[in-house]
This record gives C-alpha cells, sequence and structure tokens, in this order.
C-alpha cells in the first residue's frame, strides 16, 4: 500500500499533535503520516479502550519511529478534548458525522458538527501552546448541486464559493458542513494567537487503514460492486480525492509555513457510471459493474421509491463537476494520483476483506 508522500514537508516534532475523529477513514493516514515522521500524536477517539477500533492505529506506530497516545473525546461532550490538547502544537479536526439518512438533521447532523468544531477551537483559544488549527470541512461546504459548477466564476468552483443552498429539509449534511466551517472562521477571526486553515475535500477513496471503514465512500462504492447498477448507473457529477494525497493535503496544511485559508482538494471531476466503466476495465465481468448510463428520465420518475430527491436528480445528474485545486498544488504540494488505481485498490481491499 503506497503512503504519504512528505516531501517538502518540514513535521514539527517538539510538540504533541492533537488529531480528533482518529480511528476515521482520513485521520487514520494523516496519524500514520505523522508517525512515520516521528512525531508524538495525541489520538482522541469516542473509545480508546476498544482494542479493535484502534488496532490500525497500534499497528501504526509499532511500526513508525513516533508515539502514540490516545485519549477519549467526543463531539457532543464539552471539553472533552482538553486533556488530549495539552501541550499539543497542532490540532487536527476531522470528527464530523457524515451520514445521509437522519431522522432529524438538527440533531444528528447539524448540532454535532457545529457544536464540536466550536469546542474544539475554543479548546484551542485556551491552549497556549497551540498555533496551528486545521479543520477538516468538504466541498460540500461550497456547493450542494452539481449544476452550481457552471454558475460558479469561470464555471468551476473556488474556495470563494459558500454553499449558499442547502438546508435542513434538502442536503442536511452539506449546511451541517458550511455551519461547521463557518463557525471555526468565526472562532478564529475572534483571535490572532493561532492560524486557521481548511481542507474542502470531495469524495474520498482510496484504501483504508482500519479493517471495516464506515465512509460514506465506501458505501457508494459497494453499490457499484455489489450489483445494485448493473442494468445501469446515473451519471451523478462528483469529484474524488486520493485518501493518502488528502492526508498530505492535510499535513501540508499543518507545518508548512505559508498555508493559510480554505483549499480545494479535489482530482478531476467525474460521475458514478464513470467509476464503475472504470472498475470494469480493471475487473471485467467478475463483477456485476455497471455498463450503461440509466437514462436520468428515468431516475427522475423512480426517485421517490429510492428515497432520492427529484430536486437531486435535477442538479446533479447529467452535469459536470468542476472545482479549481490549482491553491492546493501550488500552495499545498499535493499531486493527484489517478483515480483508476485509487479505485482499484479501494475494491480490491474490500473484496479481500470480504473474502476473509
Amino acid at each position: 500500500m503506497t503512503q504519504i508522500d512528505l516531501t517538502g514537508i518540514d513535521i514539527d516534532i517538539t510538540h504533541p499533535v492533537l488529531v480528533t475523529g482518529a480511528t476515521g477513514y482520513v485521520a487514520g493516514w494523516i496519524v500514520q503520516g505523522l508517525l512515520e515522521a516521528g512525531a508524538t500524536v495525541h489520538a482522541a477517539v469516542r473509545s480508546p479502550d476498544d482494542a479493535e477500533k484502534v488496532a490500525h492505529l497500534t499497528a501504526a506506530a509499532e511500526a513508525a519511529p513516533g508515539t502514540l497516545k490516545l485519549f477519549a473525546g467526543d463531539l457532543t461532550e464539552p471539553g472533552s478534548y482538553a486533556t488530549a490538547m495539552a501541550g499539543c502544537g497542532v490540532v487536527f479536526h476531522t470528527a464530523s458525522p457524515f451520514v445521509r439518512k437522519v431522522e432529524d438533521p438538527q440533531r444528528d447532523l447539524v448540532d454535532p458538527a457545529v457544536g464540536g468544531t466550536r469546542d474544539v477551537l475554543e479548546t484551542a483559544n485556551a491552549v497556549g501552546t497551540v498555533t496551528r488549527v486545521v479543520v477538516t470541512s468538504s466541498c460540500a461546504a461550497i456547493y450542494t448541486d452539481a449544476s452550481e459548477c457552471a454558475a460558479a466564476p469561470e464555471g468551476q468552483l473556488t474556495e470563494d464559493v459558500w454553499n449558499s443552498t442547502a438546508s435542513l429539509d434538502y442536503e442536511p449534511y452539506n449546511l451541517s458542513k458550511t455551519e461547521a466551517e463557518r463557525e471555526a472562521w468565526r472562532i478564529s477571526d475572534a483571535q490572532d494567537r493561532w492560524r486557521l486553515v481548511v481542507i474542502n475535500p470531495s469524495l474520498v477513496i482510496g484504501p483504508s487503514l482500519q479493517q471495516a471503514p464506515t465512509s460514506e465512500s465506501f458505501a457508494i462504492v459497494r453499490q457499484l460492486i455489489g450489483g445494485q447498477m448493473r442494468l445501469g448507473a446515473p451519471r451523478v457529477a462528483l469529484g474524488v480525492v486520493d485518501v493518502r494525497d488528502l492526508a498530505r493535503a492535510h499535513l501540508a496544511a499543518g507545518f508548512l509555513s505559508h498555508a493559510e485559508g480554505r483549499h480545494i482538494v479535489s482530482g478531476p471531476g467525474t460521475n458514478t457510471l464513470e467509476l464503475g466503466t472504470t472498475l470494469r476495465e480493471h475487473f471485467g465481468s467478475a463483477l456485476p459493474l455497471p455498463r450503461y448510463a440509466m437514462p436520468k428520465w428515468l431516475l427522475w420518475l423512480i426517485a421517490p421509491l429510492l428515497g432520492i430527491s427529484r430536486r437531486y436528480v435535477e442538479g446533479n445528474v447529467g452535469h459536470a463537476f468542476a472545482a479549481d485545486n490549482s491553491k492546493s498544488k501550488e500552495r499545498l504540494g499535493v499531486t493527484y494520483r489517478p483515480m483508476r488505481g485509487s479505485l482499484v485498490e479501494m475494491v480490491e481491499q474490500m473484496l479481500e476483506r470480504d473474502a476473509s
């Protein structure tokens, strides 16, 4: 499994580094990169005593020169990150709820995302050693529907664009990421001791370090390889980024002296059908992958039966995802792996784990 490219990043190991939500898909790679650089990592997780949940982190620590220290931390418990943050220089705040279907969007998505971000950053205000906070936001804080790309400056999303169309009734996850990031900038702008840097990724793909990842990315890919779209996949526009490239972006944001502001971290635009046909080029008929596009009119017609809004179909099927990633390349030194390799590696790992 290819590791993170740390070229050009001088990771300061004089102070511990805090990673919230450390058992997560992206966070695991950030932790591994820090450990490989020799840092002491304060990994905040909900259940530090759950050996199975933290097994990939302890395994990474055993194979690297850095030191791993586990701490309890929960987005819904104010002050729960204070002990883990004590003495840290850089904070990576990756913890955030990522679920599409919830009973109460305000309670289950927006409140924990905003409240957790507020708590972490207010704790940073109280910890004198903190000099930088890196927040994992999302392209969801920039847009809701792919149709908005064409209306953006020069026909592509930029870091100057903010999501203004998500709501509790429509794409509440996007609303949660938007409100959480706005809260982060509000708190950052009210002080001048530490610097906030934000990462805005698109859909994350590539291998996971944990045995049973729960990221939405894996749910989407599992639909593709599980046959749910074998008769046709809709051309839902999206961007993708390899998890290791995203981890590198985080580490650069945390330790490059000139890193500032928001950063779109996303490779070229694609769509769900292209994800499937790309995998078919490698796996052939071994998996029930889609070969053809589902007509937009048909998806629009049956959308309510699938639990999808027709507004979503109108705004995302048949459009192009376009985002300007030049700042991530120029300021953070990110280079983007080809989508095919990341997807194939992800699926091969999933199949191997299913068979074991």
